[in-house]
């Protein structure tokens, strides 16, 4: 049992599960479940069959900081919506050129997860709809802010974020970025997404491709 009261998850897809408990709730009106690949994709699957929603992804890259990768800057959205930490990056001293190395860097790796994980096919329609936005946790937030700002210019007329964990200390902040905020357990004592899984296996592309053709590994 961990100090703040609850069992790690055993991995993803259990957390999945009690995500969708949560969420089922809610009774939401035919929503569309969009997850943040690729740890999100196995919680997402899960809340998708549960809420018998059709699963899409939000592609969606942080933009790492030159030399420390680990701390974003900003993100960037398959339809070039970007964010930027302005106050961290210029805290760092990192250049506009550096920047645009990042974003051309980061955009290469947005088209080969669009052709890895989808293909020709179209994102799922969001027109007038309520989509559920699922990640494994959120840390900074700023990936999820990508992926609401593109939702949104899709014509989404309701993002609802669902994770099941993120640092107390930043409930407020990301509540007031994000909208809508659901989270399971909001720590005080973080310490990064996965240190709340027991297994936190990295997801390969072959597994993202066959949770979201329905056919889990």
């Amino acid at each position: 049992m961990s100090p703040t009261g609850f069992e790690r998850f055993a991995d993803r897809r259990a957390a999945g599960r009690a995500l969708a408990d949560r969420l089922e709730r809610l009774n939401l009106d035919a929503p569309v479940v969009v997850a943040l690949p690729r740890g999100g994709v196995p919680v997402a699957y899960e809340v998708a069959t549960r809420l018998d929603a059709p699963l899409d992804i939000a592609l969606v890259r942080k933009l790492g900081a030159p030399g420390q990768p680990e701390l974003g800057i900003g993100a960037l959205a398959e339809d070039g919506t970007v964010i930027l930490d302005e106050q961290t990056a210029r805290a760092i001293g990192v250049t506009r050129t550096q920047i645009e190395r990042i974003l051309d860097r980061e955009t290469t790796e947005l088209a080969r997860r669009r052709q890895a994980y989808r293909g020709a096919r179209p994102p799922i329609p969001v027109d007038g709809r309520t989509v559920v936005l699922i990640d494994d946790g959120i840390a900074t937030g700023v990936t999820a802010i990508a992926a609401v700002r593109m939702l949104e210019a899709r014509g989404a007329s309701r993002v609802l974020v669902a994770v099941p964990v993120c640092p107390a200390t930043a409930v407020e902040r990301l509540r007031a970025q994000l909208g809508e905020l659901i989270c399971l357990h909001c720590l005080r004592r973080f310490g990064g997404v996965g240190a709340w899984y027991r297994d936190f296996t990295q997801i390969t592309d072959a597994e993202v491709t066959a949770l979201l053709g329905g056919q889990p590994p």
